[in-house]
């Protein structure tokens, strides 16, 4: 039977108040929202932590580190390191054996290859190697004071090294976020750090004017005299790079690398024809620069006589990462590591 209300007010306070019920209808189902959206908030949060735990798990398991060298050796080696310097100061090696860019220079040797603005068609898988003896020798020095302690440590097969590089960082220098060409490089990459200790750095990306990079998913010590190898996933699957402000001070890099058999290389013709067009692009630039002069002479004599008035860029940069399709990446792989194995 309903309830009979004297009083309006009555009603109105009354627990059975319809009114009321859809009131603290509303704010229950308000609160359970809230706690269903917090919670899936929390659960987007808790899912991405753990994605970005997952890939620094997968990058660290490609990584090796090892401390070879004490001060005494190292020393001995950076010596060597100042005397290439000097060479290639001297103009005393071949032409593709000395890559210079800003505060960074490369010194290929045993085997170079064209990257980055070197190449005539850009993309991934484009690089290719110069054509045999295009660049220096490795240096008997490499020979004896680096790959050798290494293979007597048994970190690398006997003979399995034949391409070296050494990358020379003055502070501030830089090498954008890259992935080393996996149609040219077995794996690992095997590098040594010189003179200073450093920052290897996985997954950021570069940008420009001024330069600036995004933050990384791993910052790698890479200490003087610390020997670093890079295989699977942190070879492969992600970039790497130097950053400029990990460069406090001079640092040099030796990258022992093994150059795959089936890996492209210029043909001869090509190479030394490319010489003649940037010797031919070099002398027409020459004398249009005379040109050029010899017409602003005549038109100020002209414009001087006529009473006439006369008023009178060039930059690229971009990060650049080598990759694979998932099918070209696993054959190379497969290649590799039985390679690998058979040198071991």
């Amino acid at each position: 039977m309903a309830e009979v209300y004297k009083d309006l007010r009555q009603k109105l306070q009354s627990p059975h108040n319809s009114s009321e019920k859809r009131k603290k209808h509303r704010s229950d189902k308000d609160k359970n929202n809230s706690k269903s959206y917090s919670k899936h908030k929390s659960q987007i949060r808790d899912e991405g932590e753990t994605e970005r735990e997952r890939e620094l798990r997968k990058v660290h398991s490609g990584i090796e580190q090892i401390r070879v060298f004490d001060q005494e050796q190292c020393s001995e080696i950076e010596n060597k390191i100042d005397l290439v310097v000097k060479c290639g100061d001297k103009g005393g090696f071949k032409e593709h054996t000395l890559d210079r860019a800003p505060l960074r220079n490369k010194y290929f040797f045993g085997e170079g290859y064209t990257y980055g603005s070197q190449l005539e068609r850009k993309g991934p898988g484009m690089e290719r190697l110069y054509p045999k003896g295009e660049v220096d020798e490795i240096p008997k020095w490499i020979h004896d004071l680096v790959i050798s302690p290494l293979e007597a440590a048994n970190i690398i097969p006997k003979d399995w090294v034949n391409s070296a590089v050494i990358n020379d960082y003055m502070p501030g220098g830089c090498i954008v976020s890259h992935v080393d060409p996996i149609h040219i490089f077995d794996r690992p990459i095997v590098s040594v750090s010189f003179f200073s200790d450093s920052y290897l750095c996985f997954g950021c990306r570069f940008s420009f004017r001024p330069i600036r990079t995004t933050e990384p998913i791993l910052c790698l010590p890479v200490g003087q005299g610390c020997v670093t190898l890079l295989s699977g996933y942190a070879a492969d699957e992600i970039t790497h790079c130097i950053r400029p402000q990990d460069i406090k001070e001079r640092r040099a890099v030796v990258i022992l690398r093994r150059v795959l058999d089936d890996a492209p290389r210029l043909p001869a013709a090509i190479s030394s024809s490319s010489k003649k067009r940037k010797h031919a692009s070099d002398s027409d630039s020459e004398s249009d620069d005379g040109q050029r002069k010899s017409n602003k002479k005549h038109k100020h004599r002209r414009s001087s006589h006529d009473h006439y008035n006369s008023n009178g860029r060039r930059h690229r940069s971009g990060s650049y990462s080598s990759d694979d399709s998932n099918e070209n990446r696993s054959s190379h792989k497969h290649r590799r590591e039985v390679r690998y194995h058979k040198k071991s």
